[in-house]
């Protein structure tokens, strides 16, 4: 076989492994999709329960308070245990370790992740915590994408690119937003514009939102009213404004990073065994 004969040949392979890989995609984005609206569904549920044994617990005064944070406490208890018995990695907001696996610092982790994330999220976010959705999404979309590949037995390339998009899947699914999805993406997690990814990308955000919004519906989770236009005059303010966010931004960040590390410091200390 000649090299012109070659080179075709690799091309038309690469070009059917594109497009077998952009089918799974959207298979792979429909699975993020249903566990991504399953898990907003079950934590709207969760709320209600909690406002609901709220209200209740007002009638009863201090033994109704007492009662309330006893519940919150165990189910934040139950959560934390399920994470430190049965996935590790399921910690935390699970966006930097999605980012870990992509560049190789870290393995993927085992598959009962997913439901340890979601059971420890709906716990968790139920009981009252302040945190937000979208990072148990992140991370349960890039598995079960992850894990889709792996059962279509597609190579390792492939598979952190489904990774990378079930990631953008999740998230779009958190906020009913495809293009936010695929944006956080490119912008954060891969960081270059990269054809094959861009593809795979968009194809799971699709799939996503598509099953998602039989679940979720269409409409849009923030409502923002029309924002006059604002005159020339107003330029230095909002000069001055963003130069103090900035500054703001720069001390919170410190100040969280200098927490983690003073915190680590401690938990070394706790863990040292004298000799």
């Amino acid at each position: 076989m000649n090299p012109g004969t070659q080179n075709a040949a690799a091309s038309a392979e690469s070009h059917s492994g594109l497009f077998g890989l952009a089918l799974l995609s959207l298979l792979a984005g429909g699975a993020v999709g249903l566990v991504g609206a399953i898990f907003r569904l079950s934590l709207d549920q969760a709320d209600r329960f909690r406002d609901a044994l709220i209200t209740w617990a007002h009638g009863d005064s201090f033994v109704g308070l007492l009662f309330v944070i006893g519940i919150c406490a165990s189910a934040t208890g139950v959560a934390a245990w399920l994470v430190r018995r049965y996935s590790p990695q399921a910690s935390g907001s699970g966006i930097p370790y999605v980012e870990a696996v992509l560049s190789g610092e870290m393995p993927q982790a085992r598959y009962r992740l997913i439901p340890v994330k979601f059971v420890g999220g709906v716990l968790a976010i139920g009981s009252g915590l302040a945190l937000g959705r979208e990072g148990p999404s992140v991370q349960m979309g890039a598995s079960t994408a992850h894990l889709m590949g792996k059962l279509f037995r597609r190579h390792e390339d492939d598979c952190k690119a489904l990774l990378a998009a079930g990631a953008g899947a999740g998230l779009a699914t958190a906020f009913n937003s495809p293009i936010a999805g695929a944006v956080f993406v490119l912008e954060e997690l891969v960081r270059r514009f990269d054809t094959r990814i861009t593809i795979v990308t968009l194809g799971a955000s699709a799939g996503a939102i598509a099953i998602a919004r039989v679940f979720l519906g269409d409409a849009p989770d923030f409502h923002v009213e029309r924002i006059p236009y604002p005159s020339f005059g107003t330029v230095p303010v909002h000069l001055v404004l963003g130069f103090i966010a900035g500054c703001l931004g720069v001390v919170y960040n410190r100040a969280i990073l200098g927490t983690v590390i003073v915190a680590d410091r401690f938990d070394c200390r706790s863990n040292y065994a004298p000799r």
